[in-house]
């Protein structure tokens, strides 16, 4: 038996205390981009750190890998973006028709392959001072019971039967991972993406270079996307789980209408994301979770890697606090403070990509018609893309957006009766 599983055996005792040495002040629970942000943030502020990832990096996921302004502002200091592409101009289409493309002078977003990309957040995490284990597979957490040696500590078990014993836990597994569901994290919106990475010969890539298409699907809240990354276009899709017969052909004929179904995927992959619903738990004792175990993500547009890098960080921030609470009474304060935090940013952008994706199920060609016909909402779409407002602030500051959404939110309930 390990040093950290010396006391995992013994009942508890309320008077004594494990070895400090034998007991992590943050364990982290998945590798991915709000497991890496957070073990850096706890790492960052001098706190022994350890980072559990089941797989061995790098390993693929499923992604579009767009790098949105949000995405980049909450990076490590001083982290260069592995950039495949960087993107100037957008094509719309409504299902293939009405094609229209904008530009920008300035970059609106990058495209990074998600295995490069983790990889060196993980390594911005262990250069903070974070150890790394992979091949690590959580099968449960416990704050109570034998394998708890007192009142300050968390024991996260392994597939191999190890006991790891923390005084703050960060999950960062996945929306379907162990540690989500040992919060009890609730879920409302489930959707299905189907993506392929698909090598194309040059001449191809350079008609894609600097481009993104971003079509509006055949079913309500779908949409379709091409990134390019170099040699291979992302070409993936994404609607509500529930008919996965129609998302599947969706994609295929996406693929066959852009000419390139004359080309073998390199890999075909798909994922379901799932969005929190508003009264879901972000916290169980001294656990937290962030990222997609959170459930945390744009209902609208799916985009998840940006709420994931913040919801990290700020999962990483509190799970300090929390370690350092000398008592459940202040654990819980502090789980209730990253809870707020979460709220107050992240959930109200939520809460308008939930009335977005409802307008956009029931009006998608009022939607097209917006963005590549009027100017000003063409300008809110860039200020998205680069970090320089959100969905949310353009509601919030400009009165007419509001009148606009309103407006439209009735119009679709009149269309819908």
């Amino acid at each position: 038996m390990s040093s950290e599983n010396a006391d995992a055996g013994r009942e508890p005792d309320a008077g004594r205390e494990p070895e400090e040495s034998s007991v992590w002040d943050v364990v982290v629970v998945g590798a991915g981009p709000a497991g890496a942000s957070a073990a850096y943030a706890a790492a960052v502020a001098g706190r022994r750190v350890l980072l559990l990832e089941k797989a061995e990096l790098p390993r693929y996921k499923t992604c579009g890998g767009g790098i949105i302004g949000f995405s980049r502002d909450a990076l490590p200091p001083g982290f260069e973006l592995p950039l495949k592409d960087r993107i100037h101009a957008v094509t719309f289409s409504l299902n293939g028709k009405l094609t229209r493309t904008r530009r920008s002078r300035r970059m609106l977003f990058g495209l990074i392959n998600r295995p490069e990309f983790d990889a060196g957040l993980v390594e911005e995490a262990q250069k903070a001072g974070a150890e790394l284990r992979t091949g690590a597979s959580v099968v449960r957490v416990e704050q109570h019971g034998p394998a708890v040696p007192d009142r300050r500590t968390v024991a996260v078990v392994l597939a191999d039967g190890e006991t790891v014993l923390a005084r703050a836990v960060v999950g960062a597994d996945g929306s379907a991972g162990r540690i989500g569901a040992h919060v009890g994290v609730k879920l409302d919106q489930v959707d299905l993406g189907l993506e392929a990475e698909i090598p194309v010969p040059a001449t191809v890539a350079e008609d894609w270079a600097g481009r993104v298409l971003i079509d509006w699907g055949p079913m309500p809240g779908s949409y379709g996307w091409v990134f390019p990354k170099g040699d291979t276009l992302t070409v993936g899709v994404i609607s509500a789980r529930g008919d996965g017969a129609g998302t599947k052909r969706y994609l295929e004929d996406f693929i066959a209408r852009l000419g390139l179904a004359g080309f073998e995927p390199a890999v075909s992959s798909g994922h379901l994301t799932r969005c929190r619903s508003d009264d879901s738990p972000l916290s169980r004792g001294r656990v937290v979770v962030c990222g997609d175990a959170a459930g945390l993500l744009e209902p609208w547009t799916r985009e998840g890697i940006s709420f994931a890098l913040r919801s990290g960080r700020l999962a990483g921030e509190w799970a300090v606090r929390i370690a350092e609470s000398r008592d459940a009474v202040d654990a819980r304060r502090q789980a209730l403070n990253y809870a707020f935090a979460i709220k107050a940013g992240l959930g109200v952008e939520m809460g308008v990509g939930r009335r977005m994706l409802k307008l956009f199920e029931r009006r998608p060609g009022l939607l097209h018609a917006v963005l590549t016909g009027f100017r000003p909402a063409w300008k809110s779409f860039a200020g998205i893309t680069r970090g320089t407002t959100s969905l949310a602030e353009l509601v919030r500051r400009h009165p007419l957006a509001q009148r606009a959404l309103t407006a439209m939110d009735r119009q679709g309930v009149s269309d819908g009766s």
